[in-house]
């Protein structure tokens, strides 16, 4: 029997006489695990995003709201929107009486134009804060300053903008005191908000932040605001659990009566992601495996024509006493230091590809070392799966018949 060294020595020098073949044999597999690899650095780096800028609330921040945070099912939607409003004096109730909430804000959305001279700006996302939210959101003032409580409760029109208005309706010039136009309303700009980006394609930057109370006097009264509660992680479900208590008995639901308002936390967000991605991953794993399998079936053909080539070789070989085992050892380490190459480029271009997306378009991707890993793994293991069945024809060749064969 060859030492493994000896054998490895065979295996290169017969990889180096058939370059060509040797490469073909492992771009179908690198095609394979490069698919593969893509799929997974971009699925990483989706729920590493979705993490990061869609939940962005604090870990110590829960909300309430009329409508659900984070449901699939429109009729529980439909239904919520039948629902009693929640109002500013819900959010002062809470702020009273929870012992366990540090802070409590409020906010409220609507979608609005906003104009500033000569441009305007479509879809804008107009948010009504209580003053503390400036604590309670995980976004940072990049520019400027935070309204304060004595402004917010004077009704003054200033405003917080996005980085999509700075660059759509002051590009080139400071935003700081100038004024934008809401509706019929003019608002002075005192601040800039940290550039956040897109999340799957959606503008996160879109915005206009004005106090509370001049939300409600724009958009009207009718509108329900979000509570928004800051609390310690040691307080975290108490807090919870005292704000539905207050809330129940404020809207007088008793007994087993339903709730007619919901709660939301970061994790309510990422759960339903995590739903909905999951179903997306697998659906990309299993196209990606169909490709390392047509990888596998390529090299496996390749394989079978290297034997038939390669009779008389395998025929001079025996008879100077290569066993049946050498040659089924010789082919099988042929056949996984292929997919090893393969792999290993596989990976490279996989994570090529990643990157590329990353910097280039608005799709997130997070290079993981493992999943690096994990492409060489599985590029061996196809390697050594489809390799088999050659070499155990190699190895059953006669080698009376083998030596006759042109």
């Amino acid at each position: 029997m060859l030492a493994l060294s000896d054998n490895l020595a065979q295996c290169l020098s017969a990889l180096r006489e058939h370059k060509l073949r040797a490469s073909l044999t492992a771009l179908g597999l690198t095609m394979g695990v490069a698919t593969l690899i893509t799929v997974m650095t971009i699925v990483q780096g989706a729920n590493l995003f979705v993490e990061q800028k869609i939940a962005n609330l604090g870990t110590n921040v829960f909300q309430i709201a009329r409508t659900p945070f984070a449901v699939t099912d429109f009729t529980i939607i439909i239904k919520a929107l039948k629902y009693r409003k929640i109002e500013v004096e819900d959010m002062a109730a809470i702020a009273a009486e929870c012992t366990a909430c540090e802070q409590v804000g409020g906010s409220a959305s609507a979608g609005v134009r906003a104009r500033s001279g000569d441009k305007e700006l479509q879809d804008v996302n107009l948010y009504g804060n209580s003053p503390n939210m400036a604590e309670i959101d995980s976004r940072a003032v990049e520019f400027g300053r935070y309204f304060t409580a004595s402004e917010a409760e004077h009704k003054v029109n200033i405003c917080l903008i996005g980085d999509t208005l700075v660059r759509e309706l002051f590009l080139g010039v400071d935003p700081i005191g100038r004024s934008v136009r809401i509706g019929n309303d003019e608002f002075l700009v005192i601040g800039v908000m940290e550039k956040i980006g897109s999340v799957l394609g959606q503008d996160q930057d879109n915005f206009v932040i004005i106090p509370l109370p001049v939300f409600l006097r724009v958009q009207g009264t009718h509108s329900s605001i979000t509570i928004n509660v800051k609390t310690s992680a040691q307080n975290f479900e108490m807090a919870q659990d005292q704000a539905h208590l207050i809330l129940r008995s404020r809207r007088h639901l008793l007994g087993d009566r339903e709730d007619d308002f919901f709660i939301g936390t970061k994790e309510s967000y990422m759960a339903l992601w995590r739903s909905i991605s999951s179903a997306f991953f697998a659906v990309f794993i299993m196209v990606s495996a169909i490709s390392v399998v047509i990888g596998g079936i390529v090299i496996m053909n390749v394989m079978l024509v290297s034997v038939t080539l390669r009779r008389r070789e395998i025929g001079v070989r025996r008879a100077v006493g290569a066993t049946k085992h050498d040659i089924l050892r010789q082919f099988i380490v042929e056949s996984v230091m292929q997919c090893i190459v393969g792999g290993l480029a596989g990976v490279t271009l996989g994570f090529l590809v990643a990157l590329a997306l990353r910097t280039y378009a608005p799709f997130p991707a997070s290079v993981r070392g493992w999943v690096a890993v994990m492409g060489v793994f599985l590029s061996s293991a196809v390697g050594l799966f489809f390799g088999i069945y050659p070499a155990v024809r190699a190895s059953q060749l006669d080698p009376v018949v083998a030596l006759r064969s042109d």
